[in-house]
């Protein structure tokens, strides 16, 4: 009887084993699973952390500079159509900087008090997935559109500045000007389409560990069932 025991023995042993094997494993994908989810989360944080950040001083430059200028420009013999657009241009480029200040201003400090606290699980209480869209409308209208307008504020500027004194020069500027708008765009869609391919190889990827998970607690399950 002892030696028909024995493999007995031997064999719910191994089960045990192959069992205590297959739960530290689990888990350990589990914690992977979620240590990947949360770093990924962290990550959000951070970028809409600097988003947040670049488009403040962005706006708070180009919009100072902006109210700079239509204090100090000498408005004299300059056309009316000329003045017109001036004001246009000025008040568009200040209220578009000054709107995403507010959103920076109103959303940075309750991200910059969660990135400030030494724990995995805070992040959680961040409100950057919720408002990503308006962190986007910051960071496009400080940089994408701010930035449009500030260009042709700067060439609307030459214009008041030298039309009464030199007709070549506004136009020199504006000719400098029109280059440089185009190598912007360019820029602009460049980058982009290089960041929405860098997020689609990313998400691949992700999609791909997830489904090498699944099939790994799905093979332990069938393993344990055996």
């Amino acid at each position: 009887m002892s030696a028909v025991a024995r493999p007995s023995l031997q064999n719910g042993g191994t089960y045990h084993n192959q069992y205590q094997g297959w739960l530290v494993k689990s888990f350990m994908n589990q914690m992977s699973s979620e240590h990947s989810v949360q770093a990924l989360s962290w990550r959000k944080l951070y970028l809409s952390r600097a988003k947040l950040k670049a488009s403040s001083r962005t706006s708070a430059l180009l919009s100072g500079f902006a109210m700079v200028a239509m204090v100090e420009v000498q408005l004299e013999d300059v056309p009316q159509g000329l003045l017109i657009a001036f004001s246009v241009c000025t008040t568009l480029l200040v209220s578009v900087h000054l709107l995403a200040l507010m959103i920076s201003t109103c959303i940075l400090p309750n991200i910059e008090a969660i990135s400030n606290v030494h724990n995995l699980t805070a992040v959680h209480e961040s409100p950057h997935e919720r408002m990503q869209w308006y962190i986007d409308m910051a960071w496009g209208f400080s940089t994408a559109l701010g930035i449009i307008l500030f260009l042709v504020e700067i060439t609307i500027l030459c214009w008041v500045k030298f039309y009464s004194y030199s007709f070549k020069a506004a136009i020199a500027s504006t000719a400098i000007v029109i280059p440089v708008s185009v190598m912007f765009l360019v820029f602009a869609m460049h980058f982009y389409r290089r960041l929405i391919a860098h997020k689609y190889e990313r998400s691949s990827r992700g999609l791909e560990e997830l489904e090498t998970i699944a099939t790994e607690l799905s093979n332990n399950s069938t393993v344990r069932d055996v």
